[in-house]
């Protein structure tokens, strides 16, 4: 009598724990990936104008 109540209560464990498995897929993004680079643009921009504000405080002492 006792694997006749077991047998059902077995069958409803393997079907939760086989629909609870883990599924890994890897897909290829749809929208291409696109890097922003305005932070180099800056950072190059920056060091030309403090090159050219140095140069300047040297050939002219006046100015502060």
């Amino acid at each position: 009598m006792a694997s006749g109540r077991l047998l059902p209560l077995v069958l409803g464990a393997s079907l939760a724990l086989a629909a609870c498995t883990p599924r890994i897929a890897l897909e290829a993004p749809k929208e291409p990936i696109t890097i922003n680079l305005n932070i180099k643009i800056e950072q190059e921009v920056r060091i030309k104008v403090e090159r050219d504000l140095e140069e300047l405080f040297k050939s002219d002492k006046k100015i502060f």
